[in-house]
């Protein structure tokens, strides 16, 4: 699964509000977590609308979270600017296409269980469950804690 910039910017956004100590300004989010200004606005409304955030109109204003960050799940964000989780349309519940395999399909299992886990990752996660882990390195994904052996 590969999230779209417009979802990696609002976990982005998210990630840096919850660090904040007070509310944090459009200007300073925007330079915080390298988003073009104009591009980051229109996610922010989005985000208000979705409940993440709350908007302190006003010179003095900006951002902060509109619940805890223990509240909010990388799933529902995800799923939110993504619609779906699944790998492929065929196993997602909420963007199922159809394909010419139906019925005959060998492998559809597998991205199932991908599908599962994943979500239930996904939706176990919160803002503040990531907060209270040291960011991962690009050195760091090359080590066999994190790929397990497997060569990926």
């Amino acid at each position: 699964m590969k999230v779209s910039k417009k979802t990696d910017y609002a976990l982005r956004a998210l990630f840096a509000i919850a660090e904040a100590d007070n509310l944090i300004s459009i200007r300073e989010l925007s330079e915080s977590v390298d988003v073009p200004r104009r591009f980051l606005e229109n996610i922010m409304l989005e985000m208000n609308r979705a409940g993440w955030v709350k908007s302190i109109p006003g010179r003095y204003g900006g951002y902060v979270l509109a619940k805890g960050s223990d509240e909010i799940t990388l799933g529902e964000v995800i799923r939110y600017f993504e619609g779906m989780i699944a790998m492929i349309s065929c196993v997602s519940v909420s963007n199922y296409e159809p394909c010419s395999q139906e019925g005959k399909c060998y492998f559809r299992r597998v991205f199932l269980n991908i599908r599962n886990l994943t979500a239930q990752i996904l939706d176990k996660t919160t803002i503040a469950s990531c907060l209270g882990q040291a960011p991962v390195t690009k050195e760091d994904i090359y080590k066999e804690e994190f790929i397990g052996g497997l060569g990926i």
